[in-house]
């Protein structure tokens, strides 16, 4: 996105603002993710008893200074001459209707993304079902971030007053029986052609499966997510054969989640890989 390298490649070639920037990100998810007593207790939220405003809009700061400074240097180094075409280079370009991105719009893109695209994706269809069936039991936000109802309204004889913070449960609408066959199942071929749900993404127009969301507010970062879930993914599976730790079967892996903003596993997937290809190969992929 920047043309420049940040994070360490084994040989010394890491930008030194690395880690400073994935200990914001770190932070960022642990803070949005916490539980939140002002969030239950509206009445309490000018408190901030845990502090959670504060270090929000402390954080914010850090990354606004940490961002400008980036685009500043970017901007000093005459990026426009040079043949790498990166992020920045989007503020130059129009949309259809003669709009141009703004810097904050573009600081807004390294929490989210920009589409791409990967010849190979198209001819692995298998592939893209496993991805599919992935993102619908274990959706990288199992709650969507929060929504303020614009209106009072009555959904499904439950009256939602003005102002309301509402939250999706993505995780259990992608598990409902009444949608889904066997929903605690791993079934990729649920996806496949003739099977239950061959005609559903999980690009937010189906709401049975919105690892995503949906409408207007729908991930900014979709496209480059879901691209480079399924590219990486392709190749780690076509250069390694992989094992669990220590000969654990997999049956036996602890494969409960934990509370968060994001979805992850309480006890860290732990496997070793064995190359599978050339060893000249493995020159090329990195």
């Amino acid at each position: 996105m920047l043309g420049r390298r940040v994070f360490n490649d084994g040989n010394g070639g890491c930008d030194p603002k690395a880690d400073e920037f994935k200990e914001m990100v770190l932070e960022l998810m642990v803070l949005a993710g916490v539980f939140n007593i002002s969030d239950f207790i509206p009445s309490l939220e000018w408190l901030d008893l845990q502090e959670v405003q504060a270090k929000m809009k402390k954080l914010h700061k850090q990354f606004d200074a940490f961002l400008t400074n980036i685009i500043e240097e970017h901007e000093a180094s005459n990026y426009k001459n040079e043949k790498h075409k990166d992020l920045l280079l989007l503020k130059e370009e129009t949309d259809d209707d003669g709009n141009k991105l703004t810097y904050i719009e573009i600081k807004n893109m390294f929490a989210a993304g920009k589409d791409t695209s990967s010849n190979d994706i198209p001819n692995l269809p298998y592939l893209q079902t496993v991805i599919k069936e992935t993102f619908r039991l274990h959706p990288s936000t199992p709650l969507s971030l929060p929504r303020i109802a614009s209106e009072s309204c009555e959904i499904f004889g439950y009256h939602v007053p003005k102002s309301s913070t509402l939250l999706v449960n993505v995780w259990a609408i992608a598990r409902d029986p009444k949608e889904w066959v066997d929903p605690l199942g791993f079934k990729p071929e649920r996806f496949l052609l003739g099977g239950e749900k061959c005609d559903v993404d999980v690009k937010g127009n189906d709401f049975e499966v919105i690892p995503f969301g949906a409408g207007r507010r729908i991930c900014v970062g979709m496209s480059l997510g879901l691209r480079m879930v399924q590219l990486l993914t392709a190749t780690l599976a076509h250069s390694f054969d992989w094992e669990l730790e220590n000969g654990l079967n997999a049956e036996k892996k602890n494969k409960d989640e934990g509370y968060g903003l994001t979805l992850q596993r309480i006890v860290p997937l732990s496997v070793h890989p064995k190359p599978r290809l050339s060893p000249h190969v493995f020159s090329t992929l990195i």
